[in-house]
């Protein structure tokens, strides 16, 4: 039985904001774009049309357990059609006029645009996300798409489609910011589009989002299956002009071995252990401001920051500064409300993904502290807003343990999740050793009060990107992405990279990236 959560007597009752329930969003998804949705199933988006065809899958959302709708999901040959099919719209699409691809992607916008509450909503139900953080998820996708609009002439100066579409596969964390986002500006490149839905959660979001899309013309297939499955058709089918993937670095390195020995363009996008060090660093308050930050979405994101590595004389201080922060969080039910007149709450996060993943997350702070971590912070759910009687299998409140054993995944690997951990450190040759544990890492932040310093230490620090004192992100727009080591294989991404990873240029043009036989920096 899912645990459920207790109501004290002196709590407030909260209930479901009228209006955001999941078969209100369903309706609307079944009312705006009826070709995409069944009143039991979405479908999937192939050949220019939405079919019918693969199995159903059940799903519960990670909010309270609400069913939801699953991932219809194709077998391979099926899947190989749909790619074979994708090509031929690609073929068409990259001889259509820059100007008309721009039109219609900007009309795609307009309508993302007309449908953002909606789109955030099934984000809420279906990956977990707080009201506003689902809200920014659709705003960065469709303002980052805006800038690529605005900039696209510039950008494709004498640079070619390439010769087959681009498959996507990505995480479910952040289906608008990350994946449409990509699928828009890589077909406004002049390619058409694959996306594998992801198996976690947001089929709803993206079929709505790609419904949207498909209206304007713009070509996009949209599949859902098992990796095992789709594998073959999505990344070694020679119809296949780029692989972009965003995930783990298990599946990433399978793919990597697959895209290198059939020499394919690729963009590989895959976690690291992001870590902040603090050395000779008194602005505590500065470090207090940004904690709850941090946590945003439950630390579910690559550029979260789960490892602090502390200078040992300062700990006491750090402590002072860290741990009023982490006691801050605000966690529960991203729809529940005292009074139905109520604002949706402001949260930090709310569930994981999955009770599977809080269970795994769950148990393996237990094996930790077992193994002799020490822990500085167990979250309550005293303060956690939730409805009675609630499934709350999915959540797990902030932890916060210092040495994890090397033996301990937390030692050496991401958690995703709402988990941190601490190492101290007496020298600047530990502090190094300590911030690059994970072979390569997307982003790092180094506080320290002297400039030198920072700027001695920094370019040993293995990541992609480094802050003074603030943390890193993602980026949008004109600031590029990418991974040191183990983190990121092939093409780097971000502003005018993002086009040329999707495009050809000059003849001989070497890619800034991480190839297998060469790594070039922007």
């Amino acid at each position: 039985m899912a645990p459920t959560r207790p109501i004290s007597a002196d709590a407030p009752t909260l209930t479901l904001k009228p209006g955001t329930a999941w078969s209100d969003a369903w309706q609307r998804c079944l009312t705006t774009t009826p070709e995409a949705f069944r009143a039991d199933r979405v479908l999937n988006l192939w050949a220019a049309s939405w079919q019918q065809d693969g199995r159903a899958l059940t799903a519960t959302s990670p909010v309270d357990g609400t069913p939801i709708a699953g991932p219809p999901r194709l077998d391979a040959p099926t899947a190989q059609q749909a790619v074979r099919a994708s090509l031929d719209q690609h073929r068409a699409w990259r001889h259509i006029p820059l100007a008309e691809r721009s039109a219609r992607v900007s009309a795609t916008l307009d309508a993302l645009t007309e449908h953002r509450e909606l789109l955030a909503l099934l984000l809420v139900w279906e990956i977990g996300k707080p009201w506003r953080l689902a809200q920014a998820d659709v705003d960065r996708a469709i303002d980052g798409v805006r800038w690529y609009v605005d900039n696209i002439d510039r950008l494709l100066a004498d640079r070619t489609p390439l010769p087959g579409p681009v498959s996507n596969i990505a995480s479910w964390n952040y289906p608008m910011s990350v994946l449409v986002h990509a699928m828009l500006v890589q077909a406004l490149a002049g390619n058409a589009v694959i996306a594998k839905t992801p198996t976690d959660g947001g089929v709803a979001c993206l079929t709505l989002a790609c419904a949207l899309a498909a209206r304007e013309g713009i070509p996009l297939t949209l599949l859902s299956g098992s990796g095992s499955e789709l594998s073959a058709p999505l990344v070694r089918s020679p119809e296949i002009g780029c692989v972009s993937f965003v995930g783990g670095r298990d599946t990433g390195a399978r793919i990597a071995t697959e895209v290198a020995d059939l020499g394919k363009r690729h963009i590989l996008e895959q976690e690291g252990l992001n870590t902040w060090g603090i050395w000779n660093f008194t602005d505590w308050p500065s470090l207090t401001a940004v904690i709850p930050k941090l946590f945003d979405y439950g630390k579910q994101r690559c550029t979260a920051y789960p490892r602090f590595v502390v200078q040992r004389s300062a700990f006491d201080e750090f402590l002072s500064a860290y741990l009023p922060a982490v006691r801050s969080l605000r966690t529960g039910h991203p729809l529940a409300v005292a009074d139905p007149a109520d604002p949706l709450p402001t949260l930090d996060f709310g569930p994981l993904i999955n009770a599977a993943k809080a269970k795994e997350l769950a148990d393996q702070v237990t094996e930790a502290i077992d193994r002799g971590a020490i822990p500085l912070h167990r979250g309550s759910t005293a303060d956690a807003r939730f409805l009675p009687g609630q499934d709350t299998g999915a959540y797990l409140h902030p932890v916060t343990l210092l040495n994890p054993p090397p033996s301990s995944p937390l030692h050496h690997a991401e958690p995703f999740g709402p988990v941190d951990t601490i190492v101290l450190v007496d020298t600047e040759a530990e502090l190094l050793a300590a911030m690059n544990a994970s072979n390569g890492a997307l982003v790092a932040t180094l506080s320290t009060d002297d400039p030198e310093t920072y700027e001695r230490l920094a370019p040993q620090i293995r990541a992609f990107k480094t802050g003074h004192g603030t943390p890193r992100s993602r980026g949008d727009r004109d600031e590029l992405f990418g991974g040191f080591g183990a983190s990121w294989r092939g093409a780097f991404v971000g502003g005018e990279l993002l086009v040329r990873a999707v495009t050809d240029g000059p003849a001989g043009e070497r890619l800034p990236g991480n190839f297998p036989d060469y790594h070039l920096m922007p």
